[in-house]
């Protein structure tokens, strides 16, 4: 079993419902793999380490994969670079706040997470090689399109 880190294995950070559904291959190629490995080294594994079980909601998405769930073209996903998190029994906005105080990261965002609904959305964070902005935004529904608010908001 390929480990990107102590706690995560590569099969977590490539599975795919609709990968597996449509047949598509979602293996990603050496640079992508390198690009995983620094994600899960200096954030993923960080938090785990900190809040315990984290599970992985969306990781790595091939070319084929991320055209199938209308995924943005330039999406950090696709480069092995973003992952979407959330742990169990600690609220989104609260993992999202401890990466934002505690972690370098080029972008996070916490995502349609609703106001006293701690469980709400979810976590995506990225990690560049280098070059990393520690942009935090929020994305949420405003008259049905997604808008990023630039911080993030409880």
């Amino acid at each position: 079993m390929v480990r990107l880190s102590k706690n995560f294995s590569l099969q977590e950070y490539t599975k795919s419902q609709t990968a597996t559904r449509q047949g598509l291959d979602n293996t990603p190629n050496e640079d992508h793999m390198a690009s995983a490995k620094l994600l899960f080294e200096n954030v993923v594994q960080k938090v785990r380490d900190h809040f315990g079980v984290t599970v992985i909601n969306s990781g790595y998405r091939g070319p084929a994969l991320n055209t199938a769930v209308g995924g943005s073209s330039n999406s950090q996903h696709c480069k092995g670079e973003a992952v979407d998190i959330e742990c169990p029994g600690t609220g989104n906005y609260d993992v999202a706040k401890w990466i934002e105080d505690n972690l370098d990261f080029d972008q996070l965002i916490l995502e349609f997470y609703t106001p006293g609904i701690p469980d709400s959305g979810w976590v995506h964070v990225s990690y560049k090689s280098e070059g990393n902005r520690k942009q935090s935004l929020t994305a949420m529904k405003e008259d049905g399109k997604t808008v990023y608010k630039s911080e993030l908001i409880q």
